[in-house]
């Protein structure tokens, strides 16, 4: 079956996502051109030489101007072809006058062009310095200084990289617009790389997401990494916020397609998220990139274009229009399934299909041609055993009280079925090479460091688990003593899903009081196990965990069952 293009342009809902690279730039540098104009020291280059060029940036005219520009300069072989061109607009003498007509063999010819605000964006060079008169060099106007001393490089929502793409960047034939003349776009600052230290101007203010918030606050509000020492990462319980302002959007019916960027080691694991937790039909694609916008070969602006590109083809559509590929990471002219896809480098085609069973969903050729390989198996987004509308009200964790082992009752959604921060479990990795043990013959009761993430564990309240990424495939941990201990948390309500070290191609072993993980990485493991968690709540708890006995064996594994069936389908 061949999905059918859209006849029209697509409504796009732009969800800026943290620490994204692809909505960051290049720090905004004083240029020679305003250096020279306030008697400032110049750049200069290594050996003391003075820089050829300014950094040209995008920017806005504040009135008209007129600029004459050189015929034949865009292209060293134009004059190669000029019995091809029509006339100039006129001419610039050596004084600098323009005429029509050329008065001497001096005068260049030259095309006359009137610049308006209303045009967009235009490449300048840069001319602010800092309020003392000092250039800037770098985002912060001392070098490693407070939060009040710093600018940001990131985009607070999507709008100004989407400009600048539409403004500046070129297709395959020679023109602009590669965003506008495929989609209508709304931005919404889900959880933003950027923010509004000094309060959310009126007109970014949305029902969905920032409605009433005031100033922003770094690490609260949002999440970039620079500058470096101000850097700042979302906690787990923002996973909540992500979720109800990503589904709400879904479930709005404005929109013909969902865009996602984010950092790009931490997208794969929220396009995993949105595929697992998010009901809805239609289509959810991740962006990232290597290098910011405007940096040299800057690969972000591509990818998000070619994301666009897929959603207006259709071509995740089945029979009855619905998305049958699930949530997807368009990278590079490659389309990864969320399940499989995982950074491995830190360069324009630095991600990989893990898993060993196939990955990359398809492809979009330079001239804009888009195939699909295969559709994902697994199950994902509305088929979902557990996204947010398949999942109870309440969950129960265990937690010690009293001396003992108990259930305590999690809100897993409010009475508006919106995902509570509460909800969201706190899963742990646990990573074991071989010769782990520190001493022969060492014992469950002497490995301190996983008895107290253990304790720590049942001290919360919260629901809980682990992954341990132990031996390709099987995902046994070498340490018998950390595989008793495994067990015995198993015994006390805390499930543990086994992978394998890496990126396994092979499947993790079943057994009957852990989850096989099959062939998940351990980092994709984790967000399916706090889903699983959500769904199924804590496992039954041994009267002593110790000593099950074996109807305590036959509960665990039942529970354990339930887990299972959503690992071999998800």
């Amino acid at each position: 079956m061949t999905a059918q293009p859209f006849d029209r342009k697509v409504r796009i809902a732009h969800l800026a996502g943290p620490t994204a690279t692809i909505q960051n730039t290049p720090p905004l540098v004083t240029s020679n051109k305003a250096r020279s104009k306030r008697g400032l020291p110049m750049r200069a280059n290594a050996d003391g030489s003075p820089q050829k060029f300014d950094a040209l940036r995008a920017q806005r005219l504040a009135a008209p101007a007129k600029v004459y520009v050189e015929q034949f300069s865009a292209h060293p072989l134009e004059s190669d072809a000029a019995d091809l061109y029509g006339a100039p607009d006129g001419y610039i003498g050596p004084d600098g006058s323009f005429s029509p007509e050329r008065r001497s063999e001096a005068d260049k010819p030259v095309y006359e062009i009137e610049l308006s605000p209303e045009d967009g964006l235009y490449p300048l060079p840069y001319m602010a310095v800092q309020a003392d008169g000092s250039a800037w060099e770098e985002e912060m106007a001392v070098p490693g200084g407070a939060e009040d001393r710093a600018r940001q490089g990131f985009f607070p929502d999507g709008s100004r990289s989407f400009e600048e793409i539409d403004r500046l960047s070129l297709g395959v034939d020679g023109v602009a617009n590669p965003i506008s003349s495929q989609a209508e776009v709304d931005f919404f600052r889900v959880l933003p790389p950027g923010g509004f230290k000094k309060g959310v101007p009126a007109h970014l203010r949305t029902d969905i997401g920032d409605g009433d918030i005031e100033p922003e606050a770094r690490g609260l509000n949002f999440h970039g990494y620079k500058p470096h020492h101000l850097s700042t990462a979302p906690a787990r319980p923002a996973l909540a916020k992500i979720t109800n302002d990503t589904q709400a959007i879904a479930d709005s019916g404005k929109y013909d397609g969902l865009v996602w960027t984010q950092g790009s080691p931490q997208v794969e694991e929220t396009a995993y998220w949105f595929n697992l937790l998010i009901d809805t039909t239609l289509p959810i694609c991740g962006n990232a990139a290597q290098r910011p916008q405007g940096q040299i070969s800057a690969d972000g602006p591509k990818n998000i274009v070619d994301s666009i590109s897929y959603i207006r083809s259709g071509a995740w559509k089945d029979a009855e229009g619905r998305n049958r590929c699930g949530s997807l990471v368009i990278q590079e002219q490659q389309f990864f399934a969320a399940r499989e896809v995982t950074k491995v480098d830190a360069r324009p085609g630095g991600y990989s299909a893990v898993g060993g069973h196939g990955g990359i969903v398809g492809q979009i050729s330079h001239h804009g041609a888009i195939a699909l390989m295969y559709v994902p198996a697994y199950k994902h987004t509305y088929l979902s055993d557990v996204n947010i509308n398949k999942l109870p009200a309440t969950a129960k964790a265990v937690k010690w009280q009293d001396g003992k082992l108990g259930y305590v009752d999690v809100t897993i959604k409010d009475t508006a079925g919106k995902l509570t921060e509460d909800a969201i479990p706190s899963v742990s990795i646990i990573k074991e090479g071989g010769y782990s043990d520190e001493e022969y013959g060492i014992g469950a009761d002497q490995v301190s460091d996983m008895l107290a993430l253990i304790e720590h564990k049942l001290s919360l309240g919260r629901l809980s688990g682990f992954i341990t990424e132990g031996l390709v495939p099987y995902g046994r941990l070498p340490s018998a003593a950390r595989e008793k201990l495994i067990l015995r948390a198993a015994f006390s309500g805390i499930p543990s899903v086994r992978v394998g070290r890496g990126a396994p191609e092979g499947f993790a072993d079943p057994y009957p009081f852990v989850v096989a993980g099959s062939n998940l990485t351990a980092i994709k493991a984790r967000l399916l196990l706090m889903a699983c968690l959500m769904k199924f709540g804590a496992l039954p708890i041994a009267a002593d965990p110790n000593n099950p006995t074996d109807a305590d064996k036959a509960n665990l594994a039942a529970a354990i069952g339930n887990y299972q069936a959503v690992f071999n389908s998800h």
